[in-house]
């Protein structure tokens, strides 16, 4: 038994005001990070919008790429990589997720700390994070560290930009087929 497994970074685009907004400023092309603990995106979790028709309403949520908010938005373009882990890690990721999961009603989206990327100043309130804030602290409770610096400052182009992801897909999401391993 092998004790590497794969863990996978789905980064979005879905074209929404907000997105477009954030754009603006980022000109990266996805704006939008999850996690998941298998290819085929099931367990798929991060933090955004609870209702896919209310935008404000945000915080933590478990995602489907077949409903909620991306079945609203089916020209979604993405991108998922693939990072490399043991055993032990994804254990320790799903012990931290497992917190998120069980006071998932306590959680809420931290808008300032999006605005606190721009200013390149963490802002971080208990029980508030952003989507690339979320995965990027699982990550780190876990002991994995793609980067030098807070998770309160990772962007969703921060994954696209780790040497440590492996490219698995590119396009749009609705056509996104879990392909057999070689």
């Amino acid at each position: 038994m092998t004790d590497e497994r794969s863990i996978y970074i789905l980064l979005t685009n879905t074209g929404t005001l907000f997105t477009r907004v954030i754009q603006t400023y980022t000109k990266a092309p996805y704006n939008h990070a999850s996690i998941s603990f298998d290819r085929e995106l099931t367990e798929l979790y991060s933090f955004g919008r609870k209702h896919p028709s209310n935008p404000l309403n945000g915080g933590f949520v478990k995602e489907d790429i077949q409903t909620g908010t991306y079945s609203k938005y089916p020209n979604t373009t993405c991108v998922i990589y693939e990072l490399q882990v043991t055993e032990r890690e994804v254990e320790k990721m799903k012990r931290v997720l497992h917190i998120f999961i069980r006071s998932r009603q306590k959680y809420m989206y931290n808008l300032l700390g999006v605005l606190g990327i721009t200013l390149k100043e963490p802002v971080e309130f208990s029980n508030s994070y952003f989507c690339s804030q979320f995965v990027a602290e699982i990550l780190q409770r876990s002991g994995i560290k793609l980067w030098n610096k807070l998770p309160a400052l990772v962007t969703p182009d921060d994954f696209r930009q780790s040497e440590q992801l492996r490219l698995v897909y590119e396009g749009r999401l609705m056509e996104y087929q879990v392909k057999p391993d070689r």
